[in-house]
């Protein structure tokens, strides 16, 4: 079932396959502050430099496949999980960079200097901690993507689509009483999945490069 997408966003939406460079514009003005937050709430060790680089990846894959977006989540919801998966891309890259004494990605031309800046977070780990980071990150993705349908939906739209109890309740037709038990259910369930990839990953350890 699709999600009814709001009506202004609907034809915001609309007007970029158009090809409207306005109304690109307006996208990513509407939404780029709030995926900079939610890359920051990805991990500690990335600083605002990185932020800004993974999230000019972001708005790239948003352009390249809008065409792809057929309105079956909210349209933030999937645009996060195009963040989770660049967050991801990106930490690893940068891990192996630095294990193999390569050099760091270098940032796009992000082609507006007008954005308000971003706070940066505590100093970054080292690139073992980097790495594991990514690993486990990815890991707890893979563990949304196993959850059935209905949980899937209610863990994306509360975590990656920042939605409260009352938004989710408007979006799927629940009353924010079953909103609150059936997201207490798929937490549960997730935990379960989460910890059995950790525990297999952790029977599989990274080889040394030494």
């Amino acid at each position: 079932m699709a999600v009814m997408i709001p009506g202004g966003e609907s034809e915001l939406i609309a007007r970029c396959r158009r090809g409207e460079a306005a109304a690109w514009d307006e996208l990513f003005d509407r939404h780029y502050e709030a995926t900079a937050r939610f890359v920051f709430q990805l991990g500690h060790d990335l600083a605002r430099e990185d932020v800004e680089e993974i999230c000019q990846e972001v708005f790239l894959s948003v352009i390249k496949n809008l065409g792809s977006f057929q309105g079956e989540s909210r349209f933030q919801t999937w645009l996060f999980r195009i963040a989770v998966n660049r967050a991801c891309d990106y930490r690893e890259h940068r891990a192996a960079a630095k294990r193999g004494g390569g050099a760091t990605p270098v940032s796009l031309d992000a082609g507006d200097d007008d954005r308000p800046p971003i706070d940066p977070p505590a100093p970054t780990p080292g690139p073992d901690a980097s790495l594991l980071a990514a690993e486990r990150l990815a890991l707890v993705r893979q563990a949304v993507d196993r959850l059935e349908a209905p949980c899937r939906e209610i863990i994306e739209l509360r975590y990656f689509g920042d939605l409260s109890y009352e938004e989710i309740g408007g979006t799927l037709k629940l009353n924010t009483k079953t909103v609150s038990s059936r997201l207490s259910k798929c937490l549960d369930r997730l935990e379960i999945i989460a910890r059995t990839l950790f525990a297999e990953e952790s029977d599989n350890p990274i080889p040394s490069n030494t």
